[in-house]
């Protein structure tokens, strides 16, 4: 499988019966609860709201997607202008290391371009080192000036 065989596509809300399945299998990634409705009603939010942007991967002959990433904008105060998180990326078990993340990650930089973001960023657990060596290979770089802090407020 190369990623000519993969199709990669804007997401709606009519994709939400496919979609929610493999997001909840990602959450699943990060030790989450399995809860399809509470899933698919944060998707639909996000979709309908247009709080974010997301893509399906489908490998050619295949009807469900094998992958998909979700982009969230935000803005920068330094570089003036808009920017995206790619928060998510997530690839089926049996579609991983045949090209599917490459090609949503491809499609995420172009819809950054096409869209006149200025940078996209992600974040990804230390330990994931087989996600860290697919961006590096992707062209994206590690982040090296910056600090990030989050604040727990549950």
């Amino acid at each position: 499988m190369t990623t000519t065989n993969i199709r990669v596509r804007r997401a709606g809300t009519a994709d939400l019966v496919a979609l929610a399945p493999l997001f909840d299998a990602y959450r699943g990634f990060y030790h989450q609860s399995p809860d399809l409705p509470k899933v698919s009603r944060f998707l639909e939010d996000r979709l309908r709201n247009g709080d974010s942007f997301v893509f399906l991967a489908f490998v050619h002959g295949d009807g469900l997607p094998a992958g998909f990433t979700q982009l969230y904008p935000v803005f920068s105060s330094i570089t003036i202008g808009r920017a995206l998180i790619l928060n998510d990326l997530f690839v089926t078990p049996d579609h991983r290391g045949h090209g599917v993340a490459r090609a949503l990650l491809e499609r995420a930089a172009a819809f950054g371009r096409e869209t006149g973001a200025k940078y996209l960023e992600l974040a990804t657990q230390i330990s994931n080192t087989s996600a860290q060596r697919l961006y590096e290979r992707a062209g994206w770089a590690r982040e090296t000036e910056f600090f990030h802090y989050e604040l727990d407020l549950r």
